[in-house]
């Protein structure tokens, strides 16, 4: 079992080396201005955290622009095109698998980049996030000529990609197996560890360790985690949030 003193540990042993424990922070699925969304938001604006907010191209509608718009924290990205599932039964669910031919995909996801161009301008930041972190090999080698920068999906293995910057998250606060509601606080706060203390025994990418969160479905333990773990963060020396824009360009 792993408590928020566990956490403070950790990153005391990241100040005792000398070392600094980066954070980065993703929320999926955004279509539409909501009460969940204006929650998450006013997380970020009181906490001062960037926030990467992974927009559903085929869904998105002006009031989430307008919205976003106002929140200097708030990165939009891009979630897939319409979050479907096009795996064969069998498989694990993904949108931007192998099972479609890769033009047909990549079809799609122009078609979505060019809706987020109409909302956002070129105030959106070119990173593709597959919708249940998953995306074939050729479809990631296509994204730097189609114009993408980056991508981000889960866990602690990013794969290279020649002119992407592959950027994972590590903590997923929701448990989509059985519940889908949060998995409770010793479970997302052994992931954080486990993350920290990979990285700082050099077994793990040097990346920031990544929170994963999705506002539509949050019951009140994830968004009272939510609020602990970002205020834990801004209140060791040895922690730092890092906004979306500064963990792609580096």
């Amino acid at each position: 079992m792993a408590h928020w003193t566990d956490l403070t540990r950790e990153l005391d042993r990241w100040a005792e080396a000398g070392l600094c424990a980066t954070f980065w922070w993703r929320d999926d699925d955004a279509e539409d201005r909501t009460p969940a969304l204006d929650r998450l938001l006013g997380l970020a604006r009181s906490h001062d955290a960037g926030v990467a907010i992974a927009v559903v191209p085929s869904g998105a509608t002006p009031g989430l622009a307008e919205r976003l718009a106002i929140e200097k924290r708030a990165t939009v990205v891009q979630h897939g095109y319409a979050h479907r599932n096009h795996a064969a039964p069998h498989k694990k669910k993904a949108e931007l698998g192998a099972d479609r031919p890769a033009a047909l995909v990549l079809g799609e996801l122009a078609r979505g980049a060019l809706a987020l161009d109409r909302l956002f301008g070129d105030a959106w930041l070119r990173v593709m996030v597959p919708p249940h972190n998953r995306i074939a090999d050729a479809l990631a080698a296509a994204l730097p000529a189609a114009g993408y920068i980056g991508v981000s999906t889960f866990g602690r293995k990013a794969r290279a990609a020649t002119g992407l910057a592959w950027i994972n998250t590590h903590v997923d606060i929701m448990n989509w197996t059985t519940t889908r509601a949060f998995v409770g606080e010793s479970e997302a706060l052994q992931a954080t560890i486990g993350d920290l203390t990979a990285r700082r025994a050099g077994a793990a990418a040097t990346t920031p360790t990544g929170l994963l969160t999705h506002h539509l479905i949050h019951d009140d333990g994830a968004w009272s985690f939510i609020d602990r773990f970002l205020g834990t963060l801004n209140g060791h020396p040895a922690a730092r949030i890092v906004a979306p824009r500064q963990v792609f360009a580096a």
